[in-house]
């Protein structure tokens, strides 16, 4: 008996290092990153690296990221969604309408989430909000609707205001949503009497030209549109803005940020704070088919007054009372 008892101790103390290093190995996740222009390092990726590591993940250790950034050139996110889904990742952050869609072109199979989709349905993302059916889900930043909103902000701060531009980057066939934006701010200027032109560019080398043209047609107020080349741009476009003498105003806090008047839209570092728990959830085994995407639930209105008393403006103070902050 003494025999077997010292034999099966003997077993155990040699399997035991064997069950420690078995603990000590833990899995490693590969999520991938597909960034229209922006950088991992950037304040809109904080929170959503925070939050993955409150949730249990350590960068490096079992959380492994592969990111790719087209850097504000559209072209180039087809290539770069091949290119990671050859890294063969566990799940793959495609922020944007246009990266959702590159990816989802790619691959039918790997779970994609998104954070700043404007409309997921239209953009063929999605089935329904609350049975995405497919491969991808996240959340939506209902961009298309709010147009008309940011066109009677402006409208209140200047109500001489007549003319808009409204800043267009374009190349090859526009997004169906961001077509639909575009119509919501058409609409938006006729119902305030407002005529709007559209100022055409194909990339961010022509902005400069772009805002000679705005300034020789005697506008008064900027809208900046949602495009990936206007948010890698965003810091030149306000001081581009704030040269001209323009009343800007964008869906992205990061314009009011960088200078320019105003913003109005969902807060985009918040959505993709929000974004890591769909990568927790898909992580833990749940299907993107079966999570409904997510809307706003708060729209966050940011005025530079410092921009303003630049541009000689008296923002009215009802308006100032509505903002969710005001950059002094």
């Amino acid at each position: 008996m003494r025999r077997i008892g010292l034999a099966v101790i003997l077993a155990l103390s040699l399997l035991a290092p064997l069950a420690a290093n078995s603990q000590q190995t833990p899995k490693v996740h590969r999520v991938g990153v597909l960034e229209n222009g922006g950088s991992f390092s950037s304040q809109m990726y904080q929170g959503f690296r925070e939050q993955l590591r409150m949730l249990g993940y350590v960068e490096g250790r079992t959380l492994v990221f592969e990111f790719r950034s087209a850097g504000g050139r559209p072209e180039e996110i087809p290539s770069l969604a091949e290119e990671i889904i050859r890294a063969n990742p566990d799940v793959i952050v495609a922020p944007s309408t246009a990266a959702a869609r590159a990816v989802r072109r790619v691959s039918a199979t790997i779970p994609i989430v998104f954070a700043l989709a404007a409309d997921p349905v239209a953009a063929g993302l999605a089935a329904s909000l609350a049975r995405p059916g497919g491969n991808a889900t996240g959340l939506s930043i209902v961009n298309t609707e709010l147009s008309g909103k940011r066109l009677e902000f402006v409208k209140e701060i200047l109500p001489t205001l007549t003319r808009v531009a409204a800043l267009w980057v374009i190349r090859g066939n526009p997004d169906p949503t961001f077509l639909a934006g575009m119509r919501e701010t058409e609409s938006g200027a006729r119902t305030l009497g407002l005529t709007l032109d559209l100022i055409k560019i194909r990339e961010a080398s022509e902005l400069e030209r772009a805002f000679s043209t705005i300034a020789s047609r005697h506008h008064q107020a900027l809208i900046v549109l949602p495009t990936s080349v206007s948010s890698a741009n965003i810091r030149r476009i306000a001081d581009l803005a704030v040269k001209t003498r323009l009343v800007g105003v964008a869906d992205n806090r990061q314009f009011a940020d960088a200078g320019g008047l105003m913003s109005y839209g969902a807060n985009y570092a918040d959505q993709l704070r929000r974004a890591a728990t769909y990568v927790d959830k898909i992580l833990k085994g749940a299907k993107p088919a079966d999570l409904p995407v997510e809307q706003p639930t708060k729209f966050e209105l940011v005025v530079n007054l410092k921009t303003a008393k630049a541009l000689g403006l008296t923002i009215p103070q009802a308006l100032l009372l509505r903002a969710d902050q005001v950059i002094e």
